[in-house]
């Protein structure tokens, strides 16, 4: 889940951090920035969306599956965020 992307961005940043101690080619330092931006935001968006469904089903109670199906369709336009 949430904290596995995380780990995974941090891996990548540890990553990214020797690259620059060992003077690697900048091509490949931003390659691998891009990766962690990356990561980050789709981490980002499922905090978001997780938050968003907790919030709902305290509001209104346990989801139908009409209105999860609803729901998993907002989630999808909101990874464009």
């Amino acid at each position: 889940g949430l904290l596995n992307r995380l780990k995974r961005a941090n891996g990548h940043l540890v990553t990214i951090i020797r690259m620059i101690e060992e003077n690697r080619n900048g091509l490949e330092v931003a390659q691998q920035m891009q990766a962690v931006v990356s990561a980050l935001e789709r981490a980002k968006t499922a905090l978001v969306i997780d938050h968003i469904e907790h919030h709902l089903e305290d509001a209104v109670g346990p989801l139908t599956k009409d209105m999860r199906e609803k729901l998993t369709s907002l989630t999808k336009l909101a990874k464009y965020l």
